[in-house]
């Protein structure tokens, strides 16, 4: 099909006085836009972490020590470094200390087992990786495994205020639960203190960025799985991330032009994370408030003691500070802009939301190829409840006809969403076959069912791929059919998602079991447990005679699906 024009773009129509048409993205690159913050913004603070601050220089003085610490475990330009951490200010230098040595980042979820994460070290051949101390163990059973080597452990209690630190170490009982939530020993690694001391690498005075560092260099790599569930690792370049950001932050009114609090609550190891709070921080000169986990009573102290301004999230994130902040009498207000993806945003929800912060909540679209965000609702009068936007500056969408993907749907029927446009990734590492199948003549096949309206909003549908989302993240149901199937008493399974009322869904089993067992639903998740991170274990276990299945035999997960939900009905009769 021919090149897309203006005329074409029906939906630039929507778009707000301050946001262009097309954007400018030069050469930069993510150390250039850190370079320029820490040249214009040294004494400004950059992160805020459980009340302890730290201004742009001296996180600068850490990720230079920390690159020097890398530099002198041997890594080089265009290596790969495995980052699993939660949210914290070592996350954030690690990040930025990679990326200086010309190195690639490969984050990966610190609550994963090693059966999930075998395959993507096998795959990325990362020999350091820089984990949460708690996750340690889950690491060394890699080494044997893979090419790791050298495991940095980090203990987030050393970023805490002295105060809080000093009162983790008291030996009252309560103290003692919460220290070992936050950290554990780690004997067989290098702490994070030994990464960044100058015995090991010098303090990071002489580091600089190698020349060969352009928008095309691979930053980032995340692993995302398919309908077979095998991870493959999406390669993120300079370019890609930093055209969404771009584009991101001339979607949003005033962004940047006065002072931003930045809530981090979304994992920095999900690209929608990433990108919109690690990355985003160092183009607006914002502060970064880190949340290892988005409890609610972590929430809740910080509107109240440092609240933000910015807020990247989820429909259930948005549905439970509400609620908690209702429940405990917490004002919220203050909060100018949130922007929420991942699952269906219900528009009770903007509504309540909005009321009482008195900012906008909109919805927008992504995936982690796409770095991550391709529509978005306008941060205007123009929004639409129900739909995911329009398509972000430089940003093409069409909607394909599934059986012939060079026809284009009309306007109002569905098709499948193809995309193109800077911020869509590179391809899939060590993986040209799986590249290839994902584009269609230079255009990136989503594998989502989505109608455009004839004034160019986009609705979603379905997901052809069969996706769970289930608090904003992506459960693949072939990966915990895969794990569950060694279960000796089950015969075989379809993993599904039951709708939430918070837009999101519930991963649930529907399992036919072997002649004589019986339906055992705590012993299988804790089967599970043992294979899978707790968000992708099944909540439910449903005893099914039989199971939808095609001609050929397969089972028909949709089918299944709509099986489950009748009988639900029917019991709620």
């Amino acid at each position: 099909m021919t090149e897309m024009t203006d005329k074409d773009r029906i939906w630039l129509q929507h778009y707000g006085d301050w946001t262009p048409h097309h954007l400018d993205y030069g050469e930069t690159t993510l150390l250039d836009i850190y370079d320029n913050n820490l040249a214009v913004n040294p004494g400004k603070p950059a992160t805020w972490f459980f009340g302890r601050s730290l201004t742009v220089a001296e996180i600068d003085r850490q990720v230079r020590a920390a690159a020097a610490g890398l530099r002198a475990l041997g890594v080089r330009p265009g290596d790969r470094v495995a980052v699993a951490l939660p949210n914290c200010p070592q996350h954030l230098v690690i990040f930025y200390a990679v990326l200086k040595l010309g190195a690639t980042v490969v984050e990966h979820n610190p609550l994963y087992t090693t059966p999930e994460l075998r395959g993507p070290f096998q795959d990325h051949a990362a020999r350091v990786a820089v984990v949460w101390d708690k996750a340690a163990p889950v690491f060394e059973r890699l080494r044997g495994q893979s090419e790791l080597e050298t495991i940095v452990t980090v203990n987030m209690i050393d970023e805490m205020p002295r105060t809080m630190q000093l009162a983790l170490k008291l030996p009252l009982p309560m103290l003692r639960k919460k220290r070992d939530q936050l950290t554990a020993p780690a004997p067989n690694s290098l702490p994070w203190a030994m990464l960044l001391s100058p015995q090991l690498g010098g303090n990071g005075d002489d580091v600089e960025t190698p020349g060969e560092v352009t928008r095309d260099s691979v930053a980032l790599i995340l692993y995302t799985s398919g309908t077979t569930g095998s991870p493959k690792g999406a390669q993120l370049s300079h370019g890609n991330i930093y055209a969404n950001l771009l584009q991101g932050k001339y979607w949003v009114p005033g962004l940047g032009e006065q002072p931003e609090r930045m809530l981090a609550a979304l994992p920095g190891f999900h690209a929608y994370g990433m990108t919109m709070n690690y990355a985003l921080m160092m183009l607006i000169g914002g502060e970064l408030v880190l949340l290892p986990s988005p409890q609610m009573d972590l929430i809740m102290d910080v509107f109240k003691k440092h609240p933000p301004t910015w807020i990247p999230g989820v429909p259930t994130l948005y549905e439970k500070i509400v609620e908690t902040a209702q429940k405990k009498g917490v004002k919220i207000e203050g909060v100018r802009n949130s922007f929420s993806g991942a699952s269906t945003l219900p528009v009770s929800t903007v509504r309540r939301w909005e009321e009482m912060t008195g900012g906008l909540l909109v919805e927008g679209y992504g995936l982690t190829e796409t770095s991550p965000i391709v529509t978005g609702n306008p941060m205007s009068e123009h929004r639409r409840p129900g739909y995911v936007g329009v398509p972000f500056p430089d940003t093409d969408v069409r909607i394909a006809d599934p059986e012939n993907l060079d026809r284009t749907m009309p306007y109002g029927e569905e098709g499948e969403l193809l995309v193109k446009g800077p911020q869509v990734f590179k391809g899939y590492l060590n993986n040209p076959e799986a590249t290839e199948k994902s584009f269609h003549d230079g255009w990136y096949c989503t594998g989502d069912i989505a109608v455009m309206e004839e004034d160019g909003f986009v609705r979603l549908v379905a997901r052809i791929k069969e996706v769970i989302i289930t608090g904003g993240f992506n459960v693949y149901p072939a990966e915990v059919e895969e794990a569950l199937r060694e279960h000796p008493a089950i015969e075989d399974l379809a993993v599904v998602g039951v709708p939430r009322g918070d837009g999101s869904e519930s991963v649930v089993a529907c399992v036919t079991l072997n002649e004589g067992a019986a339906l055992d639903p705590e012993g299988l998740k804790e089967f599970a447990r043992e294979r899978l991170t707790r968000y992708k274990v099944p909540r439910t276990f449903y005893h099914f005679e039989e199971l939808a299945r095609d001609q050929m035999g397969k089972i028909r997960r949709r089918e299944v699906r709509d099986d489950l939900l009748k009988i639900l009905e029917k019991n709620e009769k």
